[in-house]
């Protein structure tokens, strides 16, 4: 099969199916500014593809077999295109090589000293941010891809000059075994996306599998407090660079202090005191997350008081445990998690806060994630005050199983089913009140719900 490698080359043509998506939007972007020609196509407008457009880059709207040209050199789609999709298809019939999206990052990588790619079931996106922060504090002039927004960059990406590339990792569909990374971060394992995956040991050589791909002279850093990480790459039997709140970690904190929603703690290292930060994001999972961050900054040798600084500018990335705005006296805010892990770590950090009441408002994420994890998000969503649940997002998936967030709703205590979002906005107008959070979480539009309440007059 021919390497994507052989493409990097200025005046090479390339189409993007899924131009707009979030790892696909600034890929276009890094593309263009090494000289190719990209054109692409998405299913429908977004300011994505308003700022692609504005680069010079074509976007049409709908996947088309007439979309893609016949003097197109190679097509990149996400792991969701099939191959039965018209533009792929069309490609195929007209010999032009189809590529995933991870294996074009992939080659990108590899002109890069550094490559950091941060890995895990839970907190990548805030992990990759973190390093972002630490990296631009160092001034290294990074290349960043987040699959999320972060208010630093006031975007997912940017594109710099420097020897280090840092990415955010994704286990789904294997797609970072196309990576090539110098330092491998696995912040955590759990079972998921098991559309995919048969069951959690499938997971698990996933993780392993990516951490092989280190070369010897790299790093692998594992989160030492994770039974499923340190059993997954156990087999390996690689030396690893571990973080972590127990001291049995490489990395750890110490004298950990709670100050209003952040934390100030030491950073260890191999028990002598690397630097003190602040980190202003709450919960212990961000210190975990920090510290990992951390970890990969001592591996690319960068000094501690960038990492310090760095930490302690991180005020969040978008969707992740992001402030709103209010509404009748309640705080609202918006976070991604849509797995039972995730959803723990978020009320475990909100419980820390003090407020009066704490009110969920959860959009399951999948059919198959919902009816999988049933009883764990149960458990979750059972530690709210009020839980409010909007019908499952469908993402990729048709409901062959017949699961409804109606079903979760019945074994929950102070638990709500909504079937519209016109009728939940209502309820939590005339819900809300003073000392109350309002979480809207999911990987979905949910999101739309807090802005839609904030908006409103009171």
């Amino acid at each position: 099969m021919t390497d994507f490698k052989s493409f990097l080359v200025p005046e090479k043509k390339g189409h993007l199916i899924g131009i707009g998506g979030v790892s696909m939007a600034p890929l276009a972007e890094v593309l263009s500014e090494m000289g190719l020609k990209i054109y692409g196509s998405d299913m429908s407008e977004s300011e994505k593809i308003e700022k692609l457009r504005s680069m010079g880059i074509e976007v049409s709207i709908g996947h088309n077999s007439d979309n893609i040209k016949g003097d197109t050199d190679f097509v990149v789609r996400t792991a969701a295109v099939h191959d039965e999709n018209p533009e792929v298809k069309a490609a195929n019939e007209k010999g032009i090589p189809v590529f995933e999206r991870t294996e074009a990052w992939g080659a990108i990588m590899q002109d890069y000293k550094n490559a950091l790619c941060i890995s895990g079931t839970h907190g990548k996106t805030t992990t990759t941010s973190m390093s972002t922060h630490i990296l631009m504090a160092a001034e290294s002039d990074p290349t960043v891809m987040i699959g999320g927004t972060l208010p630093l960059l006031q975007a997912g990406h940017r594109v710099g000059k420097g020897d280090t590339i840092v990415l955010e990792s994704c286990e789904y569909y294997n797609s970072f075994h196309s990576f090539s990374p110098t330092i491998a971060v696995i912040l955590n394992i759990e079972a998921d996306h098991l559309d995919f995956f048969k069951d959690l040991e499938d997971v698990k050589a996933s993780f392993r599998k990516f951490a092989s791909l280190v070369p010897e002279n790299g790093y692998i850093i594992a989160n030492a407090d994770d039974p499923n990480t340190m059993s997954a790459l156990e087999p390996l039997g690689r030396q690893l660079f571990t973080f972590g709140i127990s001291e049995k970690a490489d990395v750890y904190a110490k004298n950990i202090r709670h100050e209003g929603s952040g934390t100030e703690f030491d950073i260890m290292l191999k028990g002598e005191l690397f630097v003190r930060t602040r980190l202003n994001v709450p919960g212990l999972h961000n210190i975990n997350n920090a510290l990992a961050a951390a970890a990969a900054a001592i591996c690319l040798k960068i000094e501690a008081k960038a990492v310090a600084e760095g930490l302690s500018g991180f005020m969040g990335a978008g969707r992740r445990f992001e402030f709103k705005g209010k509404y009748n006296g309640a705080d609202i805010y918006d976070d991604y998690a849509h797995h039972p892990g995730e959803l723990k770590a978020l009320i475990d950090a909100v419980e820390t806060l003090n407020y009066k009441r704490v009110i969920t408002v959860f959009q399951p994420h999948t059919y198959t994630r919902t009816e999988a994890l049933f009883d764990d998000f149960v458990c979750q969503l059972k530690r709210a005050d009020l839980a409010y649940l909007a019908e499952i997002y469908a993402a990729r998936e048709k409901n062959t199983n017949g699961v409804s967030s109606a079903d979760l709703v019945k074994t929950i205590p102070n638990a709500k089913y909504f079937p519209s979002f016109d009728e939940l906005e209502e309820a939590l107008a005339a819900t809300a009140s003073t000392g109350d959070i309002i979480l809207t979480i999911g990987a979905g539009d949910v999101y739309k719900l807090g802005e839609r309440l904030v908006a409103r007059k009171n």
